[in-house]
């Protein structure tokens, strides 16, 4: 079980983007894509077969994983996550800070 899943909400704690919040598009082993961070231009050639159209295109770039952190809304910070397993035998992930459950 990873600590980051996609559609979670993080915050940025290094890099350009600190302090920025987003929801997590991709999770591969050691990067991550969020959503409208870590913006890059990309030039684009055309192709009119496929129907894509030439010019500088910008798009999301994956970042390392250690440089970003669960979004807690409960304390409104990044916080670090544990795991546990509940009475029903199920393994969550939960916030260290103040022991609520990530995963319901």
């Amino acid at each position: 079980m990873k600590r980051i899943k996609k559609g979670d909400q993080i915050i940025v704690i290094a890099g350009k983007d600190k302090g920025r919040q987003g929801t997590v598009l991709d999770v591969a082993d050691d990067s991550i894509l969020v959503e409208t961070i870590n913006m890059a231009k990309k030039h684009t050639k055309a192709n009119p077969m496929a129907g894509i159209e030439g010019g500088i295109v910008e798009k999301e770039m994956p970042m390392d994983i250690s440089n970003v952190m669960l979004f807690n809304p409960m304390t409104n910070k990044g916080d670090r996550v544990g795991f546990k397993l509940l009475e029903d035998g199920r393994k969550v992930r939960y916030f260290k800070s103040n022991g609520e459950v990530v995963d319901a």
